[in-house]
């Protein structure tokens, strides 16, 4: 058979469709996004919320979103910097702090809706798998606030900080479809949940046992880890202890703001402050420039 070269002629590029700029970009897994933003007919337009979860390298952004023609709508929103006012100042984006992210959103959202008091969710955390269900009123049967969890392009393995989020958000009070298969503490052989790893996640046990480990075996290494828990005298037997507090203050005020004596920024010192960390856009000639110095001290060494 005779080798045929594809020639891509003025046919082809005018039936050539560009995706997506965000596609282009590998931002947004649009097959995933169809499938989370489209609602039945039958819903009436009815809203259809998602529980967007999304990781920086200090922070942990929360909110619930609806899907609109015009755009995206944040119904609410939660950060885990917003975790300093409940007493957790360290470890904002570990899986116990995605936890207490989730709890605040939760807590938030009904609070918004006049829901706290109806939906409480599981008021001390054990671990168990459960789903927020029904809940009987003088007005009849209530259904709970449903939202889908939405993870973007983050890798669902077991036992990932989404999944920790998602579950302080369904123990909060939301309903949230999902199973206990991707949970840390789940044993795919016997199909079970271990609830006490799962707890022990919870509630920062997997960090107070690498505390203890680090102290016992290499303490020059803990100290520059651990580093701002000994400056404030935070030891691994005292590490449950501050997220059960802040679970407690969380569901007593899920609006609290953190109080600092320090002096409020203005904008343009936030701006100064954001620009440390972007790296400035090089032109063509400002980039040819820097390989040319680049290689200039190559030569010279």
């Amino acid at each position: 058979m005779a080798f045929h070269k594809l020639v891509k002629n003025s046919a082809y590029y005018s039936r050539f469709q560009t995706k997506y700029k965000r596609r282009r970009s590998g931002k947004t897994d649009y097959y995933a996004r169809k499938r989370l933003i489209t609602q039945a007919k039958n819903k009436y337009n009815a809203p259809k919320y998602r529980l967007v979860v999304r990781f920086t390298n200090r922070d942990i952004i929360m909110q619930i979103v609806t899907s609109e023609v015009s755009g995206d709508k944040v119904f609410c929103s939660a950060y885990s910097h917003e975790l300093k006012a409940y007493g957790i100042e360290h470890g904002l984006t570990n899986w116990s702090a995605a936890y207490a992210t989730g709890l605040l959103i939760a807590r938030r959202v009904l609070k918004k809706l006049g829901l706290d008091e109806t939906f409480t969710g599981v008021e001390e955390a054990d671990g168990e798998y459960t789903l927020t269900e029904a809940a009987e009123t003088d007005d009849g049967e209530r259904r709970p606030f449903k939202a889908f969890l939405d993870v973007g392009l983050a890798r669902t393995s077991t036992g990932a900080r989404v999944f920790g989020a998602m579950k302080g958000a369904s123990d909060g009070g939301i309903l949230i479809p999902h199973s206990e298969n991707r949970f840390p503490g789940f044993d795919m052989e016997t199909e079970e949940l271990d609830a006490e790893t799962l707890r022990k996640y919870i509630f920062g046990g997997h960090v107070a046992e690498y505390m203890e480990t680090l102290a016992d075996d290499d303490e020059e290494r803990y100290k520059s880890q651990f580093g701002k828990y000994i400056d404030d005298e935070i030891e691994a037997d005292g590490v449950e202890d501050i997220y059960t507090e802040a679970h407690a203050a969380i569901r007593e005020d899920p609006f609290k703001k953190v109080e600092s004596d320090a002096p409020k920024k203005t904008k343009e010192e936030w701006k100064k402050e954001s620009q440390k960390y972007r790296s400035k856009k090089l032109s063509y000639d400002e980039r040819k420039k820097r390989v040319q110095e680049k290689i200039a001290e190559l030569r010279e060494e």
